[in-house]
């Protein structure tokens, strides 16, 4: 059965109704009418009449009512910014007044001061390389003890010999502990094997931080909500293992020494060894900044650990850059100044492993280069461009995240045969390890390696070190590795040179010789076969020959 079509509803009125809203439309315009003759505003707008085309000058008239008009709009804009700024100063007023009101009293007369003392004197670029430098001296200075982390995927590589030595030759008998971060991305015979090698020079103690570590606020939300749920965060990356022997070490040293001021701890080393994590781990609370990226700590923080015991925290040691590439490419110390790019630093760090033991940790496939990883590793991780295009910059930054960050396991073998560096001697070895209660120590570090999950030999890349980086602490060990790195660089552009120079020589004597006989390696020997390089010349006109196909010309 055929569906009946639905009709619309009509539109039509009545004649009452239509004239009744006619009506009253029109009482409604001419009470407006009304009202905006009182006032005096004319809703209807004057049409320019515009100048005459028979007035005379009338290109000059136009050009004048053509500037009047920018005129008033550069005003209209003028005082518009006018206003804007006013108001930004305001704000910026009240700002400064409401911070000067909470600061205490005793940080507003320290800055009064500090500001007679410098007078004009612009603030220091907390960037530049004399900056920290200066910082890290103010740390060895003011410290008792002197805490060097390294991470234990490459102690030996994070170990700064030019720290250890300015250490050991400051007056008031500073003690150095070495500890060894990131133990729980490195096997466990690896760690034991470092820990009984480094222990040979000083105290060392093993460390897991936790890193989880939350703001002193939300811990304390988080506390709440954990009490009332009775349940806990015994997760792997929210444990902390060795916290309590290095905290119970300080705190008996601080003891002996019986000094009414705490023991103050500067912890030093190299950026992304887990500094500002071991003092938030000990302290418990994000007291310190911490991330990957290199510069996050720009300057010394104090941090009170116990009622005796300070923690200072300091900003990276800067690598000297005539070390090794590998060691500089490990830290991303070259990339983040911009000295080298990230595809060269991952070149370098390929070169020292074992491509077999990266394609398992990566997941991928057999490769040739650097290149031919990255291009795969960024199929993997979905890094494309535009039209399903590998991005290898972004793998190669991937890349150094993890092998600088808390990641990647791999691991570097201790030396076979330990010998004293020349800096050290027998009597500072013993020196440095007196004071110290070391059945704590030892204690303190089986139990962390009973307690923290190691990953196994087979799932952790093998790394070759390339020794103890050396870094700079003073302004002149900064211009003097420039000159040095300047040297370095002109040495390739003057043999280039010299090259070049014999090359031009041999060509103008050339012009005047006779030819010479071609070498006797070229003559044909019995059952060898000989190669001849053969030149090509590759040009625009080659490429265009007759057996190109035009794509203009029809074939049929």
């Amino acid at each position: 059965m055929r569906r009946p079509k639905l009709k619309k509803a009509s539109k039509r009125v009545s004649c009452s109704k239509r004239y009744k809203i006619q009506k009253k439309v029109r009482e409604h315009a001419r009470k407006l009418r009304k009202e905006a003759k009182k006032k005096g505003v004319s809703k209807r707008v004057k049409k320019d009449p515009g100048v005459p085309s028979s007035a005379p000058f009338k290109e000059e008239v136009l050009r004048e009512a053509e500037q009047r008009r920018l005129q008033i709009e550069e005003e209209k804009e003028r005082k518009k910014q006018a206003k804007k700024e006013e108001r930004a100063q305001k704000r910026k007023k009240e700002r400064e007044a409401t911070s000067q009101e909470t600061e205490p009293k005793a940080k507003k007369a320290r800055q009064d001061e500090a500001g007679k003392k410098s007078g004009k004197q612009s603030a220091p670029d907390k960037n530049s390389k004399q900056y920290i430098c200066s910082e890290l001296n103010k740390v060895i200075d003011a410290s008792d003890v002197v805490i060097e982390v390294l991470d234990a995927r490459d102690p030996l590589g994070c170990r700064c010999p030019q720290l250890e030595e300015a250490v050991l030759q400051r007056e008031g008998n500073k003690k150095l502990i070495l500890v060894l971060s990131k133990i729980d991305l490195v096997p466990k015979e690896n760690v034991e094997k470092w820990i009984q090698c480094l222990q040979l020079e000083f105290p060392v103690v093993a460390f897991k931080a936790s890193t989880q570590i939350k703001d002193k606020t939300v811990q304390a939300r988080k506390s709440r909500i954990v009490a009332s749920n009775e349940v806990l965060d015994r997760s792997r990356a929210a444990a902390c293992f060795g916290n309590s022997p290095l905290t119970e070490l300080l705190s008996s040293y601080a003891a002996k020494t019986e000094k009414e001021a705490p023991l103050r701890v500067g912890v030093v080393g190299f950026p992304n060894v887990g500094k500002s994590s071991l003092i938030n781990s000990m302290k418990g609370i994000l007291a310190c900044n911490a991330g990957i990226k290199r510069g996050i700590t720009k300057s010394m923080q104090e941090v009170h650990i116990l009622k005796n015991v300070k923690l200072i925290d300091t900003p990276g040691i800067i690598a000297s850059p005539l070390n090794p590439p590998a060691s500089m490419a490990l830290r991303s110390l070259q990339v983040e100044e911009g000295q080298e790019s990230v595809l060269e630093a991952v070149r370098t760090l390929l070169k020292q492993c074992d491509h077999s033991q990266i394609m398992l940790q990566y997941n991928v496939p057999d490769f040739r280069n650097s290149v031919e990883f990255l291009t795969m590793f960024a199929k993997k991780r979905g890094y494309l461009q535009k039209g399903a295009v590998p991005n290898t910059e972004q793998a190669a930054t991937a890349f150094l995240a993890d092998w600088t960050g808390p990641k990647t396991s791999y691991h570097c073998k201790p030396p076979e045969n330990h010998s004293l560096p020349a800096y050290i001697s027998d009597a500072i070895v013993a020196e440095m390890q007196n004071g110290w209660d070391l059945k704590i120590l030892k204690t303190g570090n089986e139990e962390t390696l009973k307690g923290v999950k190691f990953p196994s030999q087979a799932s952790s890349i093998g790394f070759t070190s390339k020794g103890q980086t050396a870094g700079l602490l003073s302004a002149s060990d900064i211009s003097e590795d420039k000159s040095g790195a300047e040297a370095a660089e002109m040495e390739p552009q003057q043999n280039d040179e010299n090259n070049e120079s014999e090359q031009t020589a041999e060509e103008a004597n050339g012009a005047e010789a006779p030819e010479k006989p071609k070498k006797a390696s070229l003559k044909k020997k019995p059952g060898h076969v000989q190669f001849r390089s053969v030149p090509v010349d590759i040009s625009l006109s080659a490429a265009t020959t007759d057996d190109a196909y035009d794509f203009n010309t029809d074939f049929k």
